[in-house]
């Protein structure tokens, strides 16, 4: 179907859509209504007790919250998703290096030893004892991006094969600003540090590094050291994940700047000329080595899946998405030793929830089918939605879209709503319209920089080709403003993000929350009983894909 008759299908079914939703207004009000701050409360006070450890997976902080999911989904007469049961088995390896290591790096005439922790982090996402590259040479590659739609190819003619890359992180339209390459100042996928790794191994390469810098990454140094330090938690492929490189880390900007001084290399302006279709690989006349020791521990986290088979279409399916997870317990802090993640992601789950309560309460049924997915290990990077992404429990050709929540607003009510990856899909449609319905309006991402759309788990459900919306908290707060709400998130990301400090608080204001749920309710209710199947917008990544799988090219 061509893009032409894609929108005129897509009015026609609206219209009819819109036309039947006015004799339903009274069970869509009832429905709206029984998503309350109480119950939310309550569920994400659990989901953040100390009771669950902070929810790490394959702990027993896990089986505490997977029984409570299953228990409430249950309770609420959803049914199994997977086979006959809630949960969906992700297998997972936690493989954790010794810290006490080196990166040894070697020219000609000269060699500098960089210490671990402050001058690089390394790890291996290989399945075994010792991973390590031995005199290695060095070759930096721009950006390290193969974009055929932006017709870039920063390893064009290159075999890397035995050698390490380095690579800088984001991509040539945030160092250039220039909104006509890639994406202007938003970071496209090609920007993550994640596409980087994988396109390292695709090309064959021995190693990765990507060199750190806080602007173009978004965050410090010390997340960078916090984050790579200690057990790194993984998806197995068949082959013990072999085809990776086998050392991927980070490394300073300082020392990078070490590295090209010792070669005669000028390092500002290497970078410079990487963000210009006239780049070409540079040899840096020096070698690597790094050995990795490593312990290995092996273990079965789970998804869990909920289904409200639909009344007419019960194999077209629609998805809300929250991530269950968080980081669990360190028994080596002094004073709170637990991760209680009640922002990250205790609300989203909860939300999910309250999701799945309103839309059981319907009678009838949608016609769609709703799927309530609770993945794990999130916070180990999206690996529970990556590993149902690879093995789809529900076909992505005869799924809708998929919406996500990840952290939900506890500051109380707000004139917008934020998209993360506005402009993406013909969901940003779907959003503006429930938006509306509120008196609200929608804003793109306030940090499209940081690419936030590749950070969180619906990007798993991007890369397969189904349209995926991930909603924010808005910034422009009903009685304080757009200021207040950015000194809030500031002071969040500063004082709780990812540290034990992120409990549950009886003064947050969940107004803004619940406005927010019902609001994706109202989206999720509509996708549920249209006909059509949203698609991306043209000129974006996973366009081809949605096209191929629905045969709409």
């Amino acid at each position: 179907m061509n893009s032409d008759l894609h929108r005129v299908a897509a009015l026609v079914s609206t219209m009819a859509w819109l036309t039947s939703a006015c004799g339903d207004d009274r069970r869509l009000d009832a429905a709206l209504l029984g998503i309350t701050a109480e119950d939310l409360a309550a569920d994400i006070q659990t989901l953040a007790s100390d009771e669950f450890a902070g929810r790490a997976p394959s702990s027993p902080g896990e089986t505490k919250t997977i029984e409570f999911l299953r228990a409430e989904f249950m309770k609420l007469g959803l049914e199994p998703g997977h086979h006959g049961s809630f949960f969906h088995e992700v297998p997972l390896v936690a493989i954790t290096a010794d810290p006490n290591t080196a990166l040894d790096v070697t020219g000609a005439e000269w060699r500098r030893v960089f210490s671990y922790g402050g001058d690089f982090m390394a790890w291996t996402k290989r399945v075994g004892p010792t991973s390590e590259i031995t005199d290695s040479p060095l070759v930096f590659v721009g950006y390290g991006t193969v974009a055929p739609e932006y017709d870039w190819d920063d390893y064009d003619g290159l075999d890397v094969a035995g050698k390490t890359v380095v690579m800088l992180v984001n991509d040539p339209g945030f160092a250039t600003q220039d909104p006509d390459l890639f994406n202007g100042n938003a970071m496209t996928y090609y920007g993550r540090w994640t596409y980087k790794f994988e396109e390292a191994a695709r090309q064959g390469a021995a190693g990765a590094l990507i060199v750190h810098e806080t602007e173009p990454a978004s965050y410090p140094w010390e997340v960078v050291s916090g984050s790579w330090s200690g057990p790194q938690f993984g998806l197995v492929a068949e082959d013990d994940n072999m085809s990776r490189v086998a050392i991927e880390g980070w490394v300073t900007v300082d020392a990078a700047r070490t590295i090209f001084s010792a070669t005669g290399l000028d390092f500002d302006a290497l970078k410079a000329q990487a963000a210009t279709r006239g780049f070409t690989p540079v040899e840096l006349n020096a070698t690597a080595s790094l050995r990795l020791d490593n312990a290995v521990e092996r273990s079965i986290s789970n998804n869990v899946i909920a289904v409200l088979p639909g009344a007419e279409r019960p194999d077209e399916y629609v998805f809300y998405m929250a991530h269950w997870d968080h980081f669990g317990t360190d028994p080596t802090r002094e004073g709170d030793q637990i991760f209680n993640g009640a922002e990250d992601n205790a609300s989203g789950t909860a939300g999910l929830l309250e999701l799945a309560e309103a839309f059981a309460s319907l009678d009838p049924r949608p016609a769609r089918s709703l799927v309530f997915l609770a993945v794990t290990a999130e916070e180990q990077g999206l690996l529970g939605s990556a590993h149902y992404a690879a093995n789809p429990v529900f076909p992505p050709a005869q799924t809708v879209a998929a919406i996500n929540l990840d952290v939900l607003n506890v500051r109380g009510r707000m004139h917008d709503i934020s998209v993360v990856g506005y402009g993406n899909s013909e969901l940003d449609e779907y959003i503006i319209w429930a938006a509306a319905q509120q008196g609200r309006r929608v804003r793109p991402d306030p940090q499209p920089q940081a690419g936030y759309y590749y950070r969180s788990d619906h990007f798993n459900f991007a890369k397969i080709g189904v349209p995926a919306l991930y909603p924010d908290a808005g910034i422009d707060h009903v009685i304080h403003g757009e200021e207040w709400s950015r000194q809030q998130e500031a002071e969040y990301r500063a004082e709780r993000y990812h540290k034990p400090a992120d409990e549950y608080d009886r003064n947050w204001d969940l107004r803004g929350a619940i406005d927010d749920l019902r609001l994706v309710f109202r989206i999720g209710y509509r996708l549920a009983h249209e006909t059509t199947f949203p698609n991306w917008r043209e000129g974006t990544e996973f366009r081809a894909l949605r096209d191929a799988m629905r045969g709409t090219r």
